[in-house]
């Protein structure tokens, strides 16, 4: 799903895109979508865009001249799941776009539009950012910084460091993948408490002794968990394109794809945190692993199943009539003898029928299609990602 990077490279591609067209009219905007209606119309406008964290706001200023006159409205997207924004011909506008901005005419009529395919994503007008978020990984990290460490008492930080991250009142902007590779690169088990993790970065000092350069090389070559939170974010921003997300291209993704070290990469374990949410990693999990989880590892698309999971010759599948079909059937009951190989088990003769444990009733054959999970939506609280505003 979209994180910090994701909506940063939004605002660049909605203010690069739209720099020197001209928009007018009424926003159009989906009868399916449970968002607000946006009561803006204007002949002629333009649209600019800023991200914040995990939010992004869309200011629509109108030109002077342009009718009626009115002032700028500003509205705050938060992407959900899916959401993203395209600029493409009126003419052919995508499925699931569900807020549309039209541009004026002169020239080929465009459309920018708010897309957003499992309808998770939301938009508020007047254009605050939502309250309680904390200070953008990105654009504010000093204030960023002291945030989290004075607010060390919060009963946040009594949970695991890898649920920490997603807590976004105090890291906002840090989605699932960025967690990982944060965690990854300090080698920090993700299940570690965050208390632990963060108090020693309370007694980091740079020696005064140190020239500027020297204390920005130390930092560069040791970065502590709040620096790489700043910093990994802006990494996925210079790779360009949008970052992670359905509406990536394949060269965009495959960018993203070779600069991951450790979410979904062969080699790396998964577990469950207590949100249900899939933490990457490799080594121990940490004490607060959440109890009976099973650690799984990502296998390489090419690997081969060992010897040990290969059967030699194994015996085909018994596909002689049971005994119900054959008494349909008129056929002669079949024997101990007359069975093929390898398809039963031998009975004492001499031992009381008793049902098999834990055997079932013949359920009805189903069409093999499993019933699809039920997926939350994203809602205004701002705890840990997938129950909070994303």
């Amino acid at each position: 799903m979209p994180e910090g990077p994701e909506l940063h490279l939004a605002s660049h591609f909605v203010n690069e895109a739209c720099r020197e067209l001209v928009f007018g009219g009424c926003v159009e905007k989906s009868p399916v979508s449970r968002n607000p209606e946006v009561p803006f119309e204007s002949s002629a406008y333009h649209i600019s865009a800023l991200a914040r964290g995990k939010e992004l706001r869309l200011t629509l200023s109108p030109l002077p001249g342009a009718q009626p006159p009115q002032g700028p409205l500003a509205l705050v997207f938060r992407f959900g799941m899916t959401g993203s924004f395209q600029l493409v011909p009126s003419d052919a506008l995508p499925p699931h776009a569900h807020l549309r901005f039209y541009t004026a005419p002169p020239g080929p009529r465009l459309a920018l539009c708010f897309v957003d395919i499992r309808r998770f994503g939301h938009w508020d007008l007047g254009g605050k950012w939502q309250p309680g978020r904390g200070p953008c990984v990105l654009l504010e990290y000093e204030q960023f910084r002291e945030n989290v460490l004075r607010n060390l008492a919060d009963k946040a930080f009594d949970r695991p460091i890898c649920e920490a991250l997603l807590d976004q009142r105090f890291f906002n902007g840090i989605g699932n993948y960025l967690r990982a590779e944060i965690l990854y690169r300090l080698r920090i088990p993700p299940f570690e408490k965050a208390r632990t993790v963060l108090e020693a970065l309370q007694q980091r000092r740079p020696s005064p002794e140190l020239t500027l350069s020297q204390k920005i090389r130390a930092k560069l070559q040791n970065p502590d968990l709040l620096e790489l939170c700043h910093s990994v974010p802006k990494e996925v921003v210079q790779l360009g394109g949008k970052g992670y997300g359905l509406e990536s291209t394949e060269e965009d993704f495959a960018a993203f794809r070779a600069w991951l070290r450790c979410y979904g990469t062969p080699g790396m374990s998964s577990l469950r945190d207590r949100h249900g949410r899939t933490i990457w990693f490799q080594g121990d999990p940490g004490p607060l692993a959440p109890k009976g989880g099973k650690s799984r590892k990502k296998k390489s698309k090419g690997a081969q199943r060992g010897p040990e999971d290969q059967v030699e010759n194994p015996p085909p599948p018994n596909k002689a009539p049971s005994r119900t079909r054959r008494a349909r059937r008129g056929l002669p009951e079949q024997t101990a003898a007359q069975q093929p190989e390898g398809t039963s088990l031998q009975r004492d003769p001499e031992a009381p029928c008793v049902p098999e444990k834990g055997k079932r009733r013949r359920q009805p054959a189903t069409s093999g299609r499993r019933r699809p999970q039920k997926i939350k939506a994203d809602t205004p609280s701002l705890e840990p990602e997938e129950t909070s505003a994303s």
